[in-house]
């Protein structure tokens, strides 16, 4: 059977703590519009927050569940180390580091990544969140045509002049997200595993995704840092760049809560394609899930060697199926199945402004 491949990411889900906090965050400090309010459907007092790009476009898409009570959680191995958001160029890099620290956030960077340039900072929850630039890309030092060939050494300077980093900044206030500034969906998805090999087994034989990079950890210069991507051998698609660093042998798991990833989903395109997918996961060995209904999407579920909460979802029927595209996330949305208790959902739930 032939590997299915995926475009890319779907969306990443992750947990906050407090969903208002969270909304003012992504919303309002970020300029990330909120597509979907509804319910977590496994736990229907909960919110489930859906933020993304005006259309609510697979590759955009980050999603929260709120679990008020939850303890912090913590990046390790099978987990998320951090979620890095597309910005296009150093110039609006520059505009998100003033943005941000003249409200409060703590940033780094930023930082030459050879590939990309990098800003650091986290979320109200502790979720270790970056802001990349589109380019200059992977093909800078192999060609495009045969990416993720050789291991190689960061093509930067690894002794970058932090004081200099620290100080740089753009010259006014940026009181609004302008339209050069804005976060064009996931740039990439960076995890940690136990065992890299395994792992990449694992994702080009489940999800298609194919090695585009070989390198190091920049910030230590010695751990190994892969890239996978959809990859056609001449492009790598937009939204699907995911990554991993490898503490092989590590006991180090990651912890689950606030500010921490919960699961990462792929891009079917319908549910014939899905439908394929569970198949070759089944004929691997990989134990999945049945199809779940979630409204707006279709998915499975599975886990990576190292633990990692994987998902497929499909691009259809997508989230203006209950509400129009030029109103997305302005009501409470429920599935059909809890419409019937929208009044005593709606007394669990904290009304969000």
């Amino acid at each position: 059977m032939t590997t299915p491949t995926s475009k890319g990411f779907h969306h990443i889900t992750m947990v906050s703590s407090d969903a208002q906090r969270t909304l003012a965050f992504y919303r309002d400090l970020l300029g990330i519009q909120l597509i979907k309010k509804t319910i977590n459907f496994d736990d229907p007092g909960a919110y489930h927050l859906y933020f993304g790009n005006a259309e609510g476009m697979p590759g955009t898409i980050l999603t929260f569940f709120e679990w008020p009570h939850t303890r912090r959680g913590h990046w390790g191995v099978g987990g998320v180390h951090h979620l890095a958001l597309e910005v296009r160029n150093t110039e609006a890099q520059l505009k998100w580091k003033r943005r941000l620290e003249d409200e409060g956030v703590p940033v780094n960077g930023p930082i030459d990544r050879g590939y990309f340039t990098s800003l650091y900072f986290a979320d109200p929850d502790g979720q270790i969140l970056e802001i990349a630039t589109a380019g200059p890309g992977y093909a800078i030092d192999e060609p495009a045509e045969a990416l993720g060939q050789s291991l190689l050494l960061p093509p930067v300077d690894p002794t970058p002049d932090e004081k200099a980093i620290r100080l740089l900044t753009y010259p006014e206030p940026v009181l609004e997200v302008a339209d050069d500034m804005r976060l064009n969906g996931i740039h990439h998805i960076t995890g940690i595993t136990d065992d890299l090999r395994k792992a990449g087994d694992f994702y080009e034989a489940t999800i298609g995704l194919r090695l585009v990079k070989k390198t190091y950890n920049q910030d230590d210069g010695k751990t190994l840092h892969y890239f996978w991507a959809s990859y056609d051998g001449h492009t790598v698609t937009p939204h699907s760049s995911f990554t991993l660093f490898g503490w092989d042998g590590s006991t180090f798991l990651a912890k689950p809560g606030g500010g921490q990833t919960h699961h990462i989903a792929f891009r079917a395109k319908d549910e014939e394609e899905q439908a394929a997918w569970r198949e070759h996961l089944l004929s691997l060995g990989v134990e999945v899930s049945h199809v779940m209904d979630r409204g707006y999407f279709r998915s499975i579920y599975f886990r990576a060697p190292d633990g990692m909460l994987l998902e497929i979802a499909t691009d259809v029927p997508g989230f203006s199926i209950d509400e129009p595209t030029d109103r997305l996330g302005s009501d409470l949305k429920l599935p059909d199945w809890l419409e019937g208790k929208r009044v005593e959902i709606e007394g669990m739930l904290t009304p969000l402004s």
